[in-house]
């Protein structure tokens, strides 16, 4: 437990960020998911694009490394194809 007011709001505004950051990463598995399983290739080149701008977002908001955000799309490319 926190000892100071202020050790306190840094706990709850590290959980509010934690719990933002879990949300952005969990959307884009999802839609990275529905590209990979995509029954046909015309369903994956649908949901390419957000699955795209899904990772992009996460990678600008330093939640994965650029460069595996760049592996993931290269693998998403080559999954639609």
């Amino acid at each position: 437990m926190p000892n100071t007011k202020q050790a306190t709001k840094v706990v709850k505004r590290d959980e509010a960020r934690r719990l933002h950051n879990k949300a952005i990463t969990t959307a884009m598995r999802t839609a990275v998911k529905g590209v990979l399983n995509a029954e046909s290739p015309e369903a994956a080149k649908k949901a390419l694009p957000n699955a795209m701008k899904r990772v992009d977002k996460a990678a600008k908001k330093n939640l994965i490394h650029a460069n595996a955000a760049a592996r993931v799309k290269g693998q998403l490319s080559r999954a639609a194809k």
